[in-house]
């Protein structure tokens, strides 16, 4: 059996997820019936695998797509603070603790923020610096989400080209087994005109 080049050789996409293979003659992957089994199992566990990193990315995904807004809103506090004046009058603000909690608070003028970096860390920045840290992230947390969305489409065709190339094995094998059906009945006639007594 041809099984699919899976190797280091096999070409991927930017971010090394393998291209299914395409088949265009079904007899490049099955020599015979004997093989048809091998063959559809190869096939639906490229499909599991496909299916398995579709699920990983859409997480991934979904996870973007909610940390981008909060990036976003922080990036442009710390940008609001940036253009207050030194001796300014305290800001009176509303900022939300929860998601459905909120709290005022007079903020004085300051030149440094502190950011959550993550797994409870809090680190303090001076305000350029703060600026420039959410810039990159909010840069890179972009370039990510659209990573995943291709990954997604390249996901969804790979799975769309396994679906095609299994239905194809399927349909070769039924039109074997059919063609082995007709030739045994053939057979069978030829047969049995040997053996029929001649009147």
């Amino acid at each position: 059996m041809a099984t699919p080049a899976q190797g280091k050789d096999a070409p991927t996409n930017p971010r090394g997820i393998p291209f299914a293979p395409f088949v265009d003659k079904v007899e490049d992957y099955v020599s015979s019936r004997a093989e048809v089994d091998g063959t559809m199992k190869s096939f639906q566990e490229m499909i599991a695998k496909y299916q398995f990193m579709e699920v990983n990315t859409q997480h991934r995904s979904a996870g973007l797509k909610d940390k981008i807004p909060d990036i976003q809103k922080t990036l442009d506090t710390v940008r609001f603070l940036k253009t207050r004046e030194p001796g300014a009058d305290p800001l009176e603000a509303t900022f939300e603790l929860n998601d459905t909690l909120y709290a005022k608070a007079h903020v004085p003028y300051t030149d440094e923020v502190y950011l959550w970096l993550g797994a409870n860390v809090m680190l303090a920045y001076p305000i350029p610096e703060a600026e420039e840290l959410l810039e990159g992230k909010l840069d890179a947390a972009k370039v990510t989400l659209a990573n995943c969305e291709e990954d997604l489409d390249f996901l969804r065709e790979q799975i769309t080209t396994l679906e095609v190339a299994t239905a194809r094995v399927y349909n070769w094998d039924i039109t074997q087994k059919r063609k082995e059906k007709t030739e045994l009945e053939e057979h069978g006639e030829a047969v049995g005109k040997e053996i029929a007594p001649n009147g």
